[in-house]
């Protein structure tokens, strides 16, 4: 396994934010258990890989350079 990722593909990072959010959420009263944390995993992760892949067609778009 020596092929790395970026960090905000990591579906263990999202799962771990997802938890700390739900924790702190009931901490604060907010109802929560009817959450379903895997699906919300899953859609932060599609919305980040989204985000990203227009990210980086803008990014190019709007780059002064070529590419080498």
């Amino acid at each position: 396994m020596n092929e790395t990722k970026p960090w905000y593909l990591s579906r263990t990072i999202w799962a771990s934010v997802v938890t700390v959010v739900a924790g702190m959420g009931g901490l604060l009263g907010l109802p929560v258990e009817e959450v379903d944390n895997q699906a919300l995993v899953e859609t932060l992760l599609q919305a980040v890989t989204a985000i990203s892949g227009l990210l980086a067609i803008f990014g190019r778009l709007a780059a002064d350079r070529r590419i080498n």
